[in-house]
C-alpha cells in the first residue's frame, strides 16, 4: 500500500504521520508499503519577492523551510522504522498533493487538520478540505 503523507511542520502534521506511522506497523509485514512525505507551499504571494531577489533565492527559502518542517516527521518515521521517501513542491498546496497522489497511484493521503474552526473555514477555505473534495484517493484527516 502506497501512503502520502502532507506535512507543514504543525502539531496536527506530526500527529497525522505518527497514526499513518501506526497504520503501517499494524499492517501485515510480509507487505511491502511505500511511505512518502510531501511539503508543499505556496509561493504565489512571493511573486515580488522573486522580483526583488530573484526566483533562486526565493526557491532556496522554500526549500529550508520545508526541511525544517519535514524534519519531526523525518525523525517519527525513522523512530518507528519505516521507511520513506520525501518530496518537496511549491505551487497550490493541496493542488500539489493531490496531483502528486494521483501521479504517484498512491492508496491513501494522510494530513493534519488544525481545526481553525467552521466558521473560519467557510470564510477561507482549508487545504483539508480542497483535498477531501478533489482526491480520487480515501483521505485521512488527523486531529
Amino acid at each position: 500500500m502506497k501512503f502520502l503523507l502532507a506535512t507543514d511542520g504543525s502539531a496536527p502534521a506530526l500527529r497525522a504521520v505518527k497514526y499513518a506511522a501506526k497504520l503501517v506497523a499494524l499492517m501485515e509485514e510480509s507487505r511491502e508499503h511505500k511511505v512518502t512525505l510531501v511539503s508543499v507551499h505556496d509561493d504565489a504571494g512571493l511573486r515580488h519577492a522573486k522580483a526583488l531577489v530573484g526566483s533562486e533565492a526565493v526557491q532556496d527559502y522554500l526549500r529550508e523551510l520545508s526541511d525544517k518542517e519535514l524534519r519531526p516527521a523525518i525523525r517519527a518515521l525513522d523512530a518507528a522504522g519505516i521507511r520513506h521517501d520525501i518530496v518537496i513542491r511549491t505551487g497550490s498546496i493541496a493542488g500539489e498533493i493531490v496531483a502528486l497522489a494521483n501521479k504517484g497511484r498512491f492508496d491513501m493521503i494522510v494530513l493534519g487538520s488544525k481545526g481553525r474552526g467552521a466558521m473560519m473555514d467557510l470564510l477561507i477555505g482549508s487545504v483539508a478540505q480542497r483535498v477531501l473534495a478533489t482526491a480520487k484517493q480515501p483521505v485521512t484527516l488527523v486531529k
